[in-house]
């Protein structure tokens, strides 16, 4: 690969990167809060096209007289996977991961105060833990609200689903919340739900690694478009 191709792989890397961190993209890879490492690094690859080119064409004026052979063209296909990341935002997981991945609730570290919303909108995450570690305490007789996508257990059991990350989409695990009550009738996975309900004591274990899958009694879903960060910051934070 000639230094021509490496610069123009190292510029379009570090285009896409910075492509990426300016709008949403970049949420389907790592978590928010790794926004400005994402800007940083895309910059670092242009400087060091820019550095590149510019030291090759230093070197290329100094033996000009020399005769060189020409390197193979078909080095330049690799720049075609990167023009595809800039064209093509990939899917976030979703239930085919989900129903192949044991729960990943963890116990919290503390259970703040709720507001006095009705109905609270609450992140799954966040219901998961307190119904199964506090054994819904702070939830009993309080109608929350809960946003994820749907999954269908082996058995046809419907999960409310968000996928937590630690770092970034590659260690993303999923925390599942069972439904009952007034179920949508058709269920189709990976649609994107607002479901309405209220706690209930009901449990399950993850068929997977029987890990613990709360309940919900549901008395309104709702479909929803797909957030725009389609992953759960909150777990491990």
């Amino acid at each position: 690969m000639n230094r021509q191709a490496q610069s123009a792989v190292l510029f379009l890397l570090g285009a896409s990167l910075l492509h990426a961190a300016t709008t949403d993209l970049y949420l389907r890879y790592v978590k928010q809060g790794l926004r400005p490492l994402v800007l940083v690094s895309g910059a670092v690859l242009i400087a060091a096209a820019v550095a590149t080119v510019w030291y090759e064409r230093k070197r290329a004026r100094s033996r000009e007289k020399t005769h060189v052979h020409p390197e193979p063209r078909v080095a330049w296909l690799l720049v075609l996977p990167l023009l595809a990341l800039i064209l093509v935002a990939p899917p976030a997981l979703g239930s085919y991961s989900a129903t192949r991945t044991g729960t990943a609730l963890q116990e919290p570290l503390a259970y703040p105060a709720l507001p006095a919303a009705d109905p609270l909108p609450l992140n799954l995450v966040d219901y998961a833990g307190r119904a199964v570690y506090d054994h819904g305490r702070t939830l009993t007789g309080r109608q929350v609200q809960l946003t994820g996508f749907l999954a269908l257990d082996h058995d046809g059991t419907p999960y409310l689903v968000r996928m937590a990350l630690n770092c970034c989409a590659a260690d993303a695990q999923p925390v599942k919340v069972a439904l009952t009550g007034e179920v949508p009738p058709v269920l189709q996975p990976d649609t994107w739900l607002r479901v309405t309900g209220t706690y209930t004591a009901r449990r399950a274990e993850d068929p997977v690694n029987g890990g613990p899958i709360p309940f919900i009694e549901v008395t309104e879903a709702k479909p929803v478009p797909e957030p725009t960060d389609p992953y759960d910051e909150s777990w491990n934070s």
